[in-house]
């Protein structure tokens, strides 16, 4: 069987961590998880991109060898992973020797096969973007854009690889290829993009001017151009295992689609003669309180404090659930707040102790067997419907990527779940000496404790350890089939519950601490 193969972009470790970058994180791993939890076979990689001339004048700045600063900015990044429950299955630097000698390998091979020549080159260099410049680059009044910084006019001789070569082949393997850009209308863009001629890619840099890179296997007074090392990881990753590439998705920034993924890296693999990724996937950008994020402004949040406060799956559970897959959208306390209450603590945490503390008043905290004779009235036969449509309408949105969606579905089950309890009462049934009624409340139990049991299912990619804590009060321990486990039926009889879980204490207790 195909191996799953799913990457994050590599971050590059100028700076610490952020929210983007804990939601790209987040995001790729609730697709990972859904996948495997669906029965696939998941390689997942993540890392970081450690060359470049930016990541050389930071280090020097604190007065630092690069690869020390390297190592803990890096550390940051898989503290990060670790901290948001990340799952993935490897974590690739691209100082290391598997990644260096494959980049190595693959620039020998195009310099052979004559796709790499040297040229003097005069132009407009920036040194943030670590980019060559060119006219249409600049703003209609003639200056530089400000994601440019300083730029500054050079001339040096320099390796070029011959990207324009490979132009109307990817033209060609885009039309052909309609879902290669997951949202489409991002597919569109890079289709524009290429309606102007393409200028072959500059893939050196002198040493003379930046020595942090990865050397040229033909020149050594060269290192390779950032995007030539990084774009490869993907690949270097698992070049030595087998059933893995190509690779299914690719989750990055919108802001790095074009022209690196979209456009030099498709052109790379075709000219290396390695079958390019099935697809990417481009995510949208935050705002916080309705502002670009910044730090200097302090409209910034970190999210490894931030989760440290409200809980992993908390943030985890607002980022998936407040962002459409492919859009922009704003991070606010006030809306992380209001979810927080109404989603989390009213619906799914007052319900998990509904149940208990039902469970435990009228049944001795053992999860009574339904009652036959009861389970086709009508608020069963409600329950049970609005399950067998909730599960379908779920996984599919699932997998369209339509998280957030589903998350709304989900959620819509746990408030019917809630409404159920609240039609029944068992509070009023339990005191009742009626044998209907008893017979009524063996079943009022058994359904609520089913039915959480299944909705909390539907959380298991996206809050995991929340899903590990509700089965645990409830005696459950999940099966090795998940969708299996998606079956209404009688797994919870007979086991014993927790007295009460404290599954979201509310905010202000949480920030007292």
């Amino acid at each position: 069987m195909k191996t799953f193969y799913i990457t994050t972009a590599i971050d590059y470790v100028n700076g610490s961590p952020h929210l983007g970058h804990a939601y790209e994180k987040v995001l790729t791993d609730v697709i990972a998880r859904f996948r495997r939890l669906m029965g696939d076979q998941v390689y997942f990689l993540t890392g970081v991109d450690e060359h470049g001339q930016k990541v050389q004048q930071t280090a020097r700045a604190r007065g630092v060898d690069p690869q020390q600063f390297c190592d803990e900015i890096s550390q940051e990044f898989r503290a990060l992973c670790a901290k948001l429950d990340i799952s993935n299955d490897d974590f690739i630097r691209t100082t290391e020797k598997r990644h260096k000698d494959v980049v190595a390998k693959i620039l020998q091979q195009l310099f052979d096969q004559g796709l790499i020549y040297k040229a003097e080159y005069k132009g407009f260099y920036s040194t943030r973007q670590e980019q060559f410049l060119q006219e249409k680059d600049r703003n209609p009044d003639g200056t530089w854009p400000e994601l440019f910084g300083e730029v500054t006019e050079i001339t040096e001789s320099n390796y070029f690889f011959k990207l324009r070569q490979y132009q109307d082949w990817l033209v060609d393997f885009l039309k052909t290829n309609e879902n290669f850009v997951f949202p489409r209308y991002r597919q569109k863009q890079v289709l524009e993009f290429l309606s102007e001629p393409l200028n072959d890619l500059c893939i050196s840099r002198p040493k003379e001017r930046l020595e942090w890179g990865i050397e040229l296997p033909f020149d050594r007074d060269y290192v390779t151009y950032v995007w030539f090392d990084a774009l490869l990881n993907y690949y270097s990753a698992v070049a030595e295992k087998p059933g893995i590439w190509p690779a299914d998705f690719h989750v990055i920034g919108k802001d790095i689609l074009v022209p690196p993924h979209a456009v030099y890296w498709p052109i790379m693999l075709k000219a290396a003669g390695i079958e390019p990724p099935k697809s990417l996937l481009a995510h949208g950008w935050w705002s916080i309180n309705g502002s670009k994020m910044s730090k200097s402004t302090g409209n910034f949040v970190d999210p490894v404090s931030f989760a440290d406060q409200y809980g992993v799956d908390a943030l985890r559970f607002f980022m998936i659930r407040e962002m459409s897959v492919g859009q922009d959208s704003d991070f606010s306390i006030d809306q992380f707040l209001s979810r927080y209450n109404s989603n989390l603590a009213n619906d799914l945490g007052n319900l998990v102790n509904r149940t208990l503390n039902m469970t435990n008043r009228f049944a001795g905290g053992v999860i009574p067997a339904a009652d036959e004779s009861t389970t086709g009235d009508e608020p069963e036969t409600a329950l049970r419907a609005l399950w067998e449509s909730t599960k379908p309408e779920v996984l599919s949105l699932c997998e369209g990527f339509q998280f957030h969606v589903a998350l709304e579905r989900t959620f819509a089950f746990i408030q019917g779940i809630n409404r159920y309890a609240e039609q029944r009462a068992p509070w009023k049934l339990g005191k009742s000496t009626d044998a209907a009624d008893q017979a009524r409340l063996r079943t009022t139990l058994a359904y609520m404790a089913e039915a959480l049991r299944l909705g909390t299912a539907l959380l298991a990619a996206v809050m995991p350890s929340t899903v590990v804590k509700i089965n645990g009060v409830l005696g459950h321990t999940a099966g090795a089939d998940w969708q299996a486990d998606l079956v209404w039926g009688d797994k919870l009889t007979g086991n014993k519950v927790a007295e009460t879980a404290i599954l979201f204490p509310r905010p202000q207790a949480a920030e007292k601490k």
